[in-house]
């Protein structure tokens, strides 16, 4: 039977034979919380930067430093046994596949989306135009072990940003969602992300609590993930999804917390549609605070926390 996503995550990390970038370094934010109980029943949050740390708090396409993307393409090329079915083109086979994975990307986001203001790309759709066109040269791979076509994409993907950006929950991340789920409080996601990005935080959860089930705790129903709804952070389409996400379980925009590390892409939004908002201001690499915001009351966080577990002084 062919692996799963989560299966397929976590056996790259049983793997000796593979170099991974390591999780960034968390730089602690010079700030004092703000906590007072919110009449509050759910707690949705945002996963990048706040409950993940990556690089520059969110996902990247390609790697500032080119190298770095060369390096990981390379990983991609070798991992999934692609060089028979490239061409033969003068230059590194890095060099080509950046050709092919920029083409791809570029005519994505030229597509459009529906007048979506702040679309989101699927990055599995980059890579299944890649494949595709590999297949003409008969590409071929292990559909036993990798799946359909669609899922093996999935996995080509979270190869490669798994190989440009390290990942790793932020300290007290397991415990924050574990605590809260004893106490019977509703958790969901609401952020910007991809087809693996479930998968990737239960491996920074796992990390933390080795018996630690995200299923249990976040249902997935519950996942507002950018690239499933094709729009991403501050877009309508994304709050609004969380809102009716949360309406199925019976809940009111204010019976909702949304735990976010911006105040424009996150707090704002969310304040937007009725949620009760938290900042995390935990790591200077993914706040994105000004003081001006702090004062404004459209961007202003009901409480601010500088550590994931002071969210249950939070619920009431």
């Amino acid at each position: 039977m062919a692996l799963t996503l989560e299966q397929y995550i976590e056996r790259l990390d049983s793997r000796t034979d593979l170099p991974w970038p390591v999780a960034p370094t968390i730089e602690p934010v010079k700030a004092r919380p703000s906590l007072h109980a919110l009449p509050v029943k759910a707690v949705f949050w945002t996963v990048y930067g706040t409950l993940v740390a990556v690089p520059g708090g969110e996902l990247q396409f390609e790697h500032p430093q080119d190298f770095v993307t060369a390096a990981a393409l390379d990983k991609v090329i070798k991992e999934f046994k692609m060089w028979n079915s490239m061409s033969r083109k003068p230059g590194a086979p890095a060099a080509y596949m950046k050709e092919l994975f920029r083409k791809a990307l570029t005519t994505i986001q030229m597509a459009g989306s529906g007048g979506e203001k702040f679309p989101e790309v699927q990055t599995e759709r980059v890579w299944d135009d890649i494949v595709k066109k590999l297949q003409v040269k008969d590409y071929t791979f292990d559909a036993g072990t990798y799946g359909s076509v669609g899922d093996y994409v999935k996995k080509i993907a979270y190869f490669y940003h798994a190989s440009i950006q390290g990942t790793g929950a932020y300290p007290g991340a397991a415990d924050a969602l574990r605590l809260l789920a004893d106490r019977g409080t509703v958790q969901g996601l609401l952020g910007d992300g991809q087809c693996f990005t479930a998968g990737q935080l239960q491996r920074g959860l796992k990390q933390q609590d080795p018996g630690f089930e995200l299923g249990a705790t976040v249902p997935e129903a519950l996942r507002v993930i950018s690239a499933e709804k094709k729009a991403k952070k501050p877009s309508d389409t994304l709050f609004k999804a969380a809102v009716q996400a949360a309406a199925a379980r019976g809940l009111s925009p204010g019976d909702v917390l949304h735990v976010g590390s911006s105040l424009a892409r996150d707090i704002a939004p969310a304040k937007k549609v009725g949620f009760r908002t938290a900042l995390f201001a935990g790591d200077r690499n993914s706040l994105a605070a000004t003081p001006e915001q702090l004062k404004d009351p459209a961007t202003r966080p009901d409480v601010l926390l500088t550590e994931l577990p002071q969210v249950l002084d939070v619920i009431s």
